[in-house]
């Protein structure tokens, strides 16, 4: 197994990879390729102390940054640290590729090198969001701004399997995300995609709501990639608005705060369960390979849990049971 990392994706490089990519090697004990400008890396990985034998540096003399454009940025920097990479993934079997950089990059270098699950017509990018009673898949959240009903209904295939495999849930329960609960409601897009829904062999539920998806009442949460980012960049907002505002009102007096160290338990776990960090980084669902992406803004803690999470994706066979997903739509 190998796992390789984008040591020049996130905002802060190559600091949080650095320190994510010692941390793997001295705790895992497995083998991790950390691609990115070996002038940059080198001299800061000589500063650290831990298993050598297992880190392989890949030199990537050039970096896609969060502004460029992905095609552009493909022609113009063809040695940047995510092409070569996730080119890295077609070297190593059983592998997976992680990086917190920009995430059109990622899929077109994705599509470009790897191609797409046969049967796929757009990969997409899910997220796990916590709920009342578990939690929920919810694809896509930022690749596919403008998408067809056809695709609504593969990213459903997308979250399902995704549930299944990685979180256990045997028969998960499939929402539509519209602007009410009401079969008719949504725009043309959303209808249309209801009766491919209804029409499937997916355990479809039919529209929800935002607060459905939190009430716990669905499994999987299908949107197109703008309406799906938007949700969850507001849900982050909200609960970190909750937290912080939360924090202050505890801290404001003596008595509060003694209230607040009783309670500081209960607080450290709820923040656990809303901090996406304790992810990481998901798979992009629909390409042949294992290509994680993370946030931009990741830290080292977030870096180490987006390598946690590609090793359950190779333990776990995941891009093997999404091609066996795929090839059982295709026959329906």
């Amino acid at each position: 197994m190998a796992i390789i990392l984008d040591a020049m994706g996130s905002d802060n490089f190559p600091h949080p990879e650095i320190e994510a990519a010692v941390n793997f090697c001295n705790q895992k004990k497995e083998k991790l390729i950390l691609v990115g400008n070996e002038d940059i890396l080198r001299p800061e990985l000589v500063k650290q102390v831990f298993a050598r034998e297992y880190l392989e540096i890949v030199h990537a003399p050039e970096i896609v940054e969060m502004w460029d454009k992905p095609v552009e940025s493909a022609r113009a920097k063809p040695n940047n640290s995510m092409a070569i990479g996730i080119a890295q993934l077609k070297v190593h079997e059983n592998s997976a590729f992680v990086t917190a950089g920009n995430t059109g990059g990622a899929m077109f270098n994705a599509i470009r090198t790897l191609g797409r699950i046969k049967g796929v017509d757009r990969p997409a990018l899910p997220a796990v969001i916590p709920t009342q009673n578990g939690k929920c898949v919810m694809v896509d959240v930022g690749v596919n701004v403008d998408c067809r009903p056809e695709f609504l209904l593969q990213f459903a295939v997308y979250g399902c399997t995704y549930a299944k495999i990685m979180l256990g849930i045997q028969k998960p329960r499939v929402g539509l995300l519209s602007n009410g609960e009401e079969e008719g409601k949504g725009n043309m897009v959303v209808k249309e995609t209801h009766q491919l829904l209804k029409k499937s062999k997916l355990n479809f539920v039919g529209n929800v709501e935002g607060k459905e998806v939190f009430g716990g009442k669905v499994d999987v949460v299908v949107s197109d990639g703008f309406v799906g980012n938007v949700f969850l960049k507001a849900s982050e907002a909200v609960a970190k608005f909750m937290f912080d505002s939360l924090k202050s009102e505890l801290y404001s007096n003596t008595r509060n705060k003694l209230g607040a160290a009783l309670a500081k338990p209960a607080f450290r776990n709820l923040k656990k369960l809303m901090d996406p960090d304790e992810i990481g980084a998901l798979p992009l669902l629909g390409v042949d390979g294992l290509v994680l992406i993370g946030h931009g803004r990741s830290n080292a803690r977030a870096i180490e849990s987006a390598l946690a999470q590609a090793q359950r994706c190779i333990d776990a066979n995941l891009l093997s049971e999404m091609k066996t997903a795929f090839q059982k739509e295709l026959k329906h």
